[in-house]
């Protein structure tokens, strides 16, 4: 039997931890679909992360009964309390209406000033390009916020000038973020064997009871998943990968 803990301590992404990490996603529970473990292993090598969570999730959920505004602050406190389990205390909600995200301006200034006070090295964002192969990931919500998030790191956070009340007002330095990895996108260049926390991604994904509790076989729907991402990184039969496309930016 493979020791798990060996290739965790060995997987060159693992050891290329950042030293702070900025996650941006649409709703909640995204995170913990896509990226948890990934970040999961990173804080365990020291990683300092913020989560930013774009809108306030109301249109999810499969309860016709209950009040949207009581989805959108269940959902907060699954949020909460997924990224708690993940070792993660800082999260931060901007409230966007569910569904309706657009990437304009004042979204890109939001984004600027969460980035110019976390000053990231690293940030996960959702890739601005659809992923045809997966209908999730055609949540136009996905899109904007991806776009918006592109925006923000180049070249708006960056330029003194951008934004220019977030400094002149607020007093936030621009910042630059040297590493963006995308998630959900169709063109992934980076797989992340995420195996030996497969059982604490989906306690963190079961949290999100609102979304999730319909599902009859959520860790075999996240099994088999990840095991595609896995094979498609060429990794060993058995494993299970989250997928990224790295962009570096000068």
């Amino acid at each position: 039997m493979e020791d798990l803990e060996t290739d965790f301590a060995t997987d060159p992404t693992v050891r290329s931890a950042p030293q702070s990490l900025l996650v941006v996603a649409a709703h909640p529970d995204d995170i913990e679909f896509c990226v948890s473990g990934t970040v999961m292993q990173w804080i365990e090598r020291g990683t300092r992360v913020t989560y930013c969570i774009v809108t306030d999730g109301g249109a999810g959920g499969y309860d016709p009964l209950l009040p949207r505004q009581a989805m959108a602050d269940l959902r907060r406190a699954e949020q909460m309390h997924s990224a708690k389990l993940s070792g993660v205390a800082d999260v931060r909600f901007l409230g966007y209406p569910d569904s309706f995200v657009e990437a304009d301006v004042q979204l890109r200034r939001d984004l600027c000033r969460v980035i110019r006070e976390v000053r990231p090295q690293r940030c996960i964002v959702p890739s601005p390009e659809i992923n045809w192969a997966r209908a999730a990931d055609l949540h136009p919500d996905h899109r904007a916020v991806g776009e918006a998030c592109l925006r923000a790191i180049y070249p708006e956070a960056r330029n003194p000038f951008a934004h220019a009340e977030l400094l002149r007002e607020e007093g936030l330095e621009p910042w630059i973020v040297h590493e963006l990895w995308l998630m959900t996108g169709p063109t992934p260049n980076q797989y992340v064997d995420v195996t030996p926390v497969f059982d604490r991604k989906v306690e963190a994904l079961r949290i999100h009871t609102s979304q999730t509790a319909h599902f009859d076989d959520l860790s075999g729907l996240l099994r088999d998943w990840l095991s595609e991402h896995a094979r498609a990184g060429g990794l060993p039969a058995g494993r299970m990968a989250e997928a990224f496309q790295i962009v570096h930016i000068d």
